[in-house]
């Protein structure tokens, strides 16, 4: 039976849950992932969407989509992030934090041509996505 992992938003009013396996997880360090976030790395946790579902508080969703590459969803009580939907990859991103019972276990830097944070893990660092994804596929050293 597959895993079940539940989430929520910061204040509970969404609450969410993923099953399964997330195609791939990491750290996102492109310059809107950081401001969304607030911080200097977005860690992230990538999902087919159909293993992705809100359970309860729907109709508190708000949506903010600054490119057509991401759907930035949030709790319009709370203000807290919740997911990313990016369509042209046909995954979401369900932000590493938002499932707590989750081993965070990251393979790879995102966008690390953009990065404000160095970070020497042995992970490879995109300088900004794979060429499956729709990016150059390059690398950049540690």
């Amino acid at each position: 039976m597959a895993e079940t992992y539940n989430g929520k938003c910061f204040c509970g009013a969404i609450e969410l849950q993923a099953t399964g396996a997330p195609e791939v997880m990491g750290y996102c360090h492109c310059e809107s992932c950081r401001s969304w976030s607030a911080g200097p790395v977005n860690a992230f946790t990538l999902w087919k969407p159909e293993t992705v579902t809100i359970t309860k508080g729907a109709e508190h969703i708000g949506k903010f989509k600054k490119t057509e590459a991401s759907d930035r969803q949030f709790c319009t009580k709370c203000g807290g992030h919740i997911l990313t939907d990016h369509p042209a990859m046909g995954l979401v991103d369900v932000y590493a934090a938002t499932l707590p019972s989750l081993k965070f276990e990251p393979v790879v830097h995102v966008h690390y041509g953009e990065s404000v944070l160095p970070i020497k893990d042995g992970l490879p660092k995109m300088k900004d996505t794979s060429a499956a994804s729709g990016g150059s596929g390059e690398t950049i050293p540690e």
